[in-house]
């Protein structure tokens, strides 16, 4: 009998691509687990090889890969691994992914497009995920677009808390970069006492990524300390020149947060040189050396990832960890 309860117990499991070993090894310890050793390498023309050294059978696999330059690559071995996870027989498969690649593209901006967000959803089923886990959306209707259970997990208590805790809250303006962040920015205000917020006024030709027209700040921010939110900063072109724009406002200081740190192209220089006092980002995605800077924290988002695949693994309460805010 012992033998044969020993046999049915539920063992985690937790799996690591090579997008960010680091976080992941972050996560292992938070779990007290170790990563399950595995074999992965390219070809000479790009394909890619995952094999697992320990049996899989009957665990709760837990896949973890951030969606980080080169993007088709880590979500390509991903999905590798979710499939032989499957043809081995772990009894569940989660795939963690705390930054979900494709998520702008969650809608037809104009005729003859993907949506290739949901494109990643089919994919990720289609290999054999039971659930996904990720961290701060782009938007919240990406959830319904994969045929099973989606852990969407905020980063959003854990930047107000540290932006709370080095500011003046009575002088405090959350700032939304445009008009589609608003809810967010109030969610902010919520956590942090009910400050006032305000938002940039923007315009986007949708023909033209990663470029934007800043315009007015609707809100009043004469004397205050701003911060301007977002879920990730790209090429940081939106982001700084909200920044001017709440200076030219009258902002006495402006602090920039955000959860995804994608960092592309110019980035790091404009965020360099613009009037920031502080750039706070989380650990969704790597960050080389190469591109920290003097005023930049990283926040570690490793303590919620691994209380989550703890609540997921015991059939507990995800949404319990954020004590009601979503």
């Amino acid at each position: 009998m012992s033998e044969l309860r020993l046999a049915s117990e539920k063992r985690l499991r937790l799996f690591s691509g090579r997008g960010f070993p680091e976080l992941a090894e972050e996560v292992a310890q938070e779990l007290g687990v170790p990563i399950t050793p595995t074999s992965a390498y390219d070809f000479a023309n790009g394909e890619i090889f995952v094999r697992f050294e320990e049996s899989v059978r009957g665990c709760d696999a837990f896949v973890l890969q951030s969606h980080s330059a080169p993007v088709n690559k880590q979500i390509m071995e991903q999905l590798i691994m979710v499939d032989a996870l499957k043809r081995a027989s772990a009894k569940r498969i989660t795939v963690v992914a705390p930054f979900y690649g494709y998520a702008r593209q969650d809608k037809k901006h104009r005729g003859r497009e993907p949506i290739s967000a949901r494109l990643m959803a089919d994919l990720f089923k289609a290999a054999g995920a039971d659930r996904l886990m990720v961290v701060d959306l782009h938007t919240s209707q990406i959830q319904g677009f994969f045929d099973g259970p989606v852990d969407h997990l905020f980063a959003l208590p854990m930047l107000a808390d540290y932006v709370g805790s080095k500011v003046d809250r009575s002088r405090l303006t959350i700032v939304s970069p445009d008009s589609g962040r608003v809810r967010v920015a109030e969610r902010w205000s919520d956590l942090l006492g009910g400050c006032p917020i305000a938002f940039i006024h923007k315009t986007r030709d949708p023909r033209i990524p990663n470029e934007s027209i800043t315009g007015r700040v609707v809100g009043d921010v004469e004397g205050q300390t701003c911060v301007v939110i977002d879920d990730m900063i790209d090429t940081a072109g939106t982001i700084t020149k909200a920044v001017d724009a709440l200076f030219e406002a009258g902002a006495k200081e402006v602090i920039i947060a955000a959860t995804h740190a994608v960092l592309s192209g110019p980035a790091i220089e404009r965020l360099k040189n613009s009037r920031a006092s502080e750039v706070v980002i989380t650990n969704t995605l790597p960050i080389s050396e190469d591109q920290k800077f003097d005023n930049l924290t990283v926040l570690s988002i490793a303590p919620l990832l691994g209380r989550a695949i703890r609540e997921v693994f015991e059939d507990g309460s995800v949404t319990s960890l954020f004590d009601g805010h979503s």
